[in-house]
């Protein structure tokens, strides 16, 4: 039996308005005059605030470490505020050195409440063959101006994945996401247990000791352990940061999170340390590795490219760019040594902002950078340049940097 409906006269009206909201609609778009809308709206200019392309900011003060031959400089967000960022993170600086476009990430060592005030702190140390951090160095002063990238980065406390007790492992000026975090414990922005381990070659060496052994003092949260490789001193630890040290600080029955960040000689040795102990994959995080200097001797290199010169065509928008590329460098420090702008920030082969399209040709990435690459990458032929070699000529597309 089939149902009856009615419908009353409202419903009648409602339902012709609504066959003719087509037409309606129409008609106001014919009337209304062509010109931009003239507005903004508070969500986008929050969302520009929190991940701005980048940050133009001002040098304010520079801090000179001198025994342990590293500077940190205070850097000031002009006209805006500070995006703001998790203790661990790193901010990309942008520079042109001697016609080379270039970028470098390093580690925030301020706390987050220091957004607050619209400025940051990062801590650059004197390194062998350091070509941008050796520039800053000697050419950085008060009053200069820079462009930063927004904060990048996943080296940071996640309480859904991390236990709340951290081991933090420090080698040299890896100590500066470490610091951060300790201040944003200290500062109550962060809630979790923090025991860093620093190894340093003697203690002059040692970066941020007085301001570590403050927040110690400060905070029962946080617990400070120096190591050091060359002096035997009482009240410190010697050697390397090894399994039984690890373990000496530990907890003893509670579940622990192991945080590394150092050269790539500490990862390599301190993989094996904390394999012995038997931690599931997840409580493992280290900080950005970087790339082999010397990859002539990497294991897996083709020893027939040893010293050569490769041909690369740059494609970038509507531009093409001829360069030339040593077989041992980056594709990406080949292209800024070009003069040439190309978008990056971890320049470790994790973070994907320099993605792209591999034309043609061949090249060597290391296993250990490879990672960070999608699979669907892997199969239609897209390359991270920071970490990536070329074997032969190549065409590649890059894209547009972000950075004016």
């Amino acid at each position: 039996m089939a149902d009856n409906f009615k419908i009353s006269k409202v419903g009648i009206v409602d339902i012709a308005k609504f066959l003719l909201l087509a037409n309606t609609r129409e008609n106001i778009i014919k009337k209304t005059p062509a010109k931009l809308i003239d507005a903004t709206f508070a969500i986008n200019e929050n969302a520009k605030a929190l991940h701005p392309a980048y940050q133009e900011v001002v040098v304010s003060e520079v801090i000179d470490h001198k025994g342990a031959g590293a500077k940190s400089f205070i850097l000031s967000v002009k006209n805006g505020k500070a995006s703001y960022f998790r203790a661990g993170q790193y901010l990309s600086v942008f520079l042109n050195v001697n016609g080379s476009v270039v970028s470098r990430p390093y580690s925030i060592s301020s706390s987050p409440a220091w957004t607050k005030e619209n400025k940051y702190a990062i801590t650059v140390r004197k390194t062998a063959d350091g070509f941008v951090s050796d520039w800053l160095l000697d050419n950085i002063k008060v009053g200069d101006e820079l462009v930063v990238s927004a904060a990048e980065g996943t080296f940071y406390y996640e309480e859904l994945r991390d236990a709340k007790n951290v081991i933090a492992l420090a080698g040299g000026s890896g100590i500066t996401p470490f610091l951060s975090m300790a201040y944003a414990i200290r500062d109550g922005i962060e809630d979790f247990n923090l025991t860093i381990i620093s190894g340093s070659r003697t203690k002059d060496a040692i970066l941020f000791k007085d301001e570590l052994d403050k927040i110690a003092e400060e905070c029962d949260k946080v617990k400070v352990v120096h190591v050091l490789s060359e002096d035997k001193t009482k009240g410190f630890e010697h050697g390397f940061i090894t399994e039984k040290i690890i373990k000496k600080y530990a907890p003893k029955k509670e579940a622990y999170s192991i945080f590394m960040c150092g050269p790539a000689a500490m990862y390599k040795f301190e993989e094996g340390e904390i394999e012995k102990l038997g931690l599931e994959r997840k409580f493992v995080r280290r900080e950005l590795l970087g790339v082999t200097k010397d990859i002539r001797n990497h294991e897996d290199y083709p020893k027939s490219c040893k010293k050569k010169n490769f041909k690369i065509t740059v494609k970038k928008g509507p531009r093409t760019f001829e360069i030339n590329a040593n077989a041992d460098e980056p594709i990406l420090v080949a292209i800024e040594r070009a003069g040439i702008s190309a978008p990056a920030r971890c320049r470790s082969g994790e973070c994907g902002w320099c993605r792209s399209k591999l034309v043609s040709g061949t090249v060597f990435i290391p296993k250990e950078n490879d990672d960070g690459r999608r699979w669907s990458d892997k199969q239609n032929g897209y390359i991270h340049p920071c970490a990536t070699f070329a074997t032969s000529d190549l065409v590649i597309e890059v894209p547009n940097s972000y950075v004016k």
